[in-house]
């Protein structure tokens, strides 16, 4: 990641190879988005953040940072803006933000498509239920549909932490030796 960040800085080669990356939850891996991570981090050392944040509104290379700044999807630009804050690097995402704002509420079912995602990531699901609060009526059934999902998820955690102390205080009761 340091050696392409450095490809990058001095233009060795051109920031349209950027386009190859998508950002989201599903395309990416853990190892992958650290090395996404490591790259940007080491293009803001380099370049510095008032540089860098210029270059990703440069309308020639809009095309080019498509996958790394989606907009198509709330749920993807959630995430995206979610992984760049996260890394420190908030400020590449103002535009996201102002886009995610401004973008229809039509959405409001769109987060439902994804819940092994969505359970995966609390930082999106909880900007997604401040989203549709501002929302109209159609998005309160989402945010009704969200406590239920994070009803079943303790009642879930519940019967895996009664049946983990079931084993153990069988274990005891047996003197600690397993058969």
């Amino acid at each position: 990641a340091k050696f392409f960040a450095h490809l990058f800085f001095t233009d060795a080669i051109g920031w349209e190879v950027m386009g190859v990356i998508k950002l989201n939850e599903d395309d990416t891996t853990s190892s992958s988005r650290i090395f996404i991570k490591l790259l940007w981090q080491e293009l803001a050392e380099y370049i510095g953040m008032t540089k860098l944040i210029a270059r990703v509104r440069d309308p020639t290379l809009q095309e080019a940072f498509d996958g790394l700044f989606p907009r198509d999807n709330p749920r993807d630009t959630r995430f995206a803006i979610n992984f760049f804050t996260s890394i420190g690097l908030g400020g590449l995402t103002e535009d996201l933000r102002g886009h995610l704002k401004s973008a229809p509420k039509v959405a409001a079912a769109l987060p439902n498509m994804g819940k092994k995602s969505r359970k995966k990531s609390v930082s999106s699901s909880s900007s997604s239920s401040s989203d549709s609060s501002s929302s109209d009526s159609s998005s309160d059934s989402s945010s009704d549909s969200e406590s239920e999902d994070e009803k079943k998820k303790r009642e879930r955690r519940k019967k895996r932490d009664s049946r983990r102390r079931s084993r153990s205080t069988s274990r005891r009761s047996r003197g600690g030796r397993r058969r």
